[in-house]
């Protein structure tokens, strides 16, 4: 009789370099938002891979940087105990990244005794010699990990490194229920959404500025009821979301709650508010509100 495999298999890297794109692409499913900008990722995300004998709960985090605020600082924790809990290590760089960008988050890499697979993302925008090159360079830096280039966006090398995963994991009953596909609400994936949408239409500080929280959630038998307010910290930021004549504003919520009703499989009415909260990024009272301090 096969022994049942579980395990935290938690990914961690530097901001940009294809840890919510690996997430997705293990689990099947939008989870993690995907955008150009860096620091997209906030929260630690679970992604649960179920079979007849293993489950693989993947975590996502935020990109690796040197905190500026508070809010990076909760960050960065996210990042520390991903490393701490995890059973199997993923650390993704980028091919022809040279240095970590947080040192002592690395002095912490380096320090685990967990398993740890190197993942050199980006193989399809990169030549043999640099693939070659990068391969050196890390396995010098993290001598006990075992490397492997890849492409996250076109499914190179996953299957690979799942099967890694599965052998390197370790001998436990399940941790969730095998239907479950991730450990956060539905509410969490409507302010994930939301954010996203502000992520790909605003510019400069705007969307690092953003919170969204969901008020309302209320499913019937044909459609999902959905209130949910955007937090800014100053007013000018409000006029901006909203935009003239509330327009911005409702490019975001139409195109939210197109996404939305893809991935609830039902017809959605999405009221978006947007509210005032001053400074909420560096209090730690309102980031605890915010979910992002214990």
């Amino acid at each position: 009789m096969t022994r049942h495999k579980a395990g935290f298999v938690n990914i961690i890297g530097n901001p940009n370099v294809g840890k919510s794109t690996l997430m997705n692409a293990f689990v099947g499913e939008q989870l993690s938002i995907i955008t150009s900008k860096a620091q997209t990722t906030r929260h630690r995300i679970l992604g649960i891979v179920n079979g007849d004998d293993f489950q693989v709960i993947f975590s996502d985090t935020p990109g690796i940087i040197k905190p500026a605020y508070e809010l990076q600082n909760a960050m960065m924790k996210f990042v520390t105990s991903a490393i701490d809990d995890a059973d199997i290590l993923i650390y993704m760089i980028e091919i022809g990244e040279k240095s970590p960008k947080n040192e002592e988050i690395f002095e912490h890499i380096k320090q685990t005794d967990k398993p740890i697979i190197l993942l050199l993302n980006k193989i399809d925008k990169s030549t043999e010699d640099q693939v070659r090159k990068s391969v050196d360079s890390w396995s010098k830096k993290l001598p006990h990990a075992e490397i492997y280039a890849i492409s996250a966006l076109n499914n190179f090398g996953i299957e690979e490194v799942f099967k890694k995963i599965l052998e390197k994991l370790p001998i436990s009953p399940a941790f969730y229920p095998k239907d479950s596909l991730t450990d956060k609400p539905e509410r969490f994936f409507v302010n994930e959404l939301v954010r996203e949408k502000i992520l790909m239409h605003y510019k400069k500080e705007i969307p690092y500025s953003v919170e969204v929280q969901t008020e309302a959630f209320e499913e019937l038998d044909h459609i999902i009821n959905i209130n949910t307010t955007i937090v800014v910290e100053r007013k000018t930021q409000k006029g901006i979301i909203i935009g003239h004549k509330g327009k911005a504003l409702n490019r975001i919520g139409r195109e939210a709650r197109k996404d939305l009703e893809q991935f609830f499989g039902k017809k959605i009415f999405l009221d978006l508010y947007v509210k005032i909260d001053k400074n909420w990024r560096s209090d730690d009272r309102k980031l605890k509100g915010y979910g992002y301090q214990a």
